[in-house]
């Protein structure tokens, strides 16, 4: 399979709509029948995606374990929200292990419900049981950030470990400098 090969899939199955399905639920023998009803053609591609999965994901940012690990040292409580596949969560840890060291998360998948939708926040609420006055909702994308403000949370747009450092001890958490 070559590039062009993975642009056609990628084209065809509209794959940031098909991705957000996984992310919401939806199974990969479900996703499966659909493309072979839909695109039968790209069947072959999904599978080689799906058998290397772990192969796509690009790691962890530098330097967030980093910051994670100090903030459980300092007894931050911290929980996950992720939109993610229920059947292909166990492969984060290993890309990101700062996931890991979180006391729960919160899988898109496992509940159906998807970032930036508000009733992922509400159900992270209560599953965590927090305040979100006295929570920091930190993510990558701007529209959950704006989500999760418009609800109450304190929120933080993350683009690297160094501004997260930066804006934490803008806090006044006690993180070290950048």
């Amino acid at each position: 399979m070559d590039r062009a090969d993975v642009e056609a899939f990628f084209e065809a199955v509209d794959f940031p709509t098909f991705n957000a399905r996984q992310d919401a639920g939806r199974s990969w023998a479900d996703a499966r029948r659909e493309l072979a009803e839909h695109h039968p053609e790209h069947v072959s591609t999904l599978d080689v995606y799906t058998e290397n999965f772990a192969a796509s994901l690009v790691g962890p940012v530098p330097g967030t374990e980093e910051v994670v690990r100090e903030l459980r040292t300092l007894g931050v409580r911290l929980y996950g929200l992720t939109n993610w596949s229920a059947e292909m969560f166990h492969e984060a840890e290993p890309a990101a292990p700062a996931i890991g060291l979180m006391e729960d998360v919160l899988v898109s998948g496992r509940v159906g419900l998807v970032k930036p939708d508000p009733r992922i926040f509400e159900a992270a609420t209560e599953r965590f049981a927090l305040d979100p006055a006295r929570t920091l909702f930190v993510d990558d994308s701007v529209a959950n950030v704006t989500a999760a403000r418009a609800l109450g949370f304190r929120t933080l747009h993350f683009e690297d470990a160094a501004g997260l450092r930066t804006a934490l001890r803008d806090l006044g958490v006690g993180v070290r400098e950048a």
